[in-house]
């Protein structure tokens, strides 16, 4: 990922809080048949520290996961948002401006593994149905259903983990500009409804 000093974000810790934020990844790999790519919710485990370890799975039936062993790339995407030159008041000092895209990226890599054991795939999927369900008035859970359906839906799945090795975090929101620039940013994203991505221009770094 191409990432200028300014829009990098190198804290682990915030770096997982946007991971479990944002739920769903793209799962990219390489294999025989050359590049392959999935969209899955993950679990990030916090070992191995520092960087930890994703976990997912994807159908059988998928081809991605025939593809063995090898490097990992999960991406995961936050709150994102067109920005008009229109917005900048420098826009008036000579009109060099540009539309450009404000948003939050995570790139997590490291050596995929493959498994269908039961258990682990039961753990999984019922980690995953706990972290969406939780907040529910009234949670479905994996025991809701009956024994022999799961048993014949996680023959259907295959597990991955990824120890991730590497984990890079990209923060482009309008940092790059002048305070006027951002404020006008702000206010225009604040207008269209994108208080999201208006809070990380102001304040680009979390806590």
């Amino acid at each position: 990922m191409y990432l200028p000093r300014h829009f990098a974000e190198t804290r682990v810790p915030v770096l997982h809080e946007a991971i479990a934020r944002a739920g769903i990844a793209t799962l990219v790999t390489s294999g025989a048949d050359g590049i392959e790519a999935s969209h899955v919710p993950m679990l990030l485990d916090p070992e191995p520290a520092p960087l930890g370890t994703l976990l997912g799975h994807i159908a059988r039936d998928n081809p991605q996961w025939q593809g063995g062993a090898g490097d990992a790339l999960a991406i995961f995407l936050g709150s994102d948002a067109y920005v008009s030159p229109s917005w900048y008041p420098t826009k008036k000092e000579g009109g060099k401006v540009v539309p450009t895209w404000n948003y939050v990226a995570i790139h997590a890599r490291g050596p995929i593994e493959w498994f269908d054991d039961p258990a682990r795939l039961r753990a999984i999927v019922t980690r995953l149905t706990e972290k969406h369900e939780g907040a529910r008035p009234a949670p479905w859970a994996v025991t809701d259903a009956p024994p022999d359906y799961i048993e014949m839906m996680l023959k259907a799945i295959v597990g991955f983990a990824i120890p991730l090795a590497r984990l890079e975090g990209k923060w482009k929101m309008s940092q790059n500009r002048p305070p006027a620039d951002r404020k006008g940013v702000v206010d225009a994203l604040r207008r269209e409804g994108k208080d999201d991505v208006a809070d990380a221009v102001e304040k680009p770094r979390p806590a």
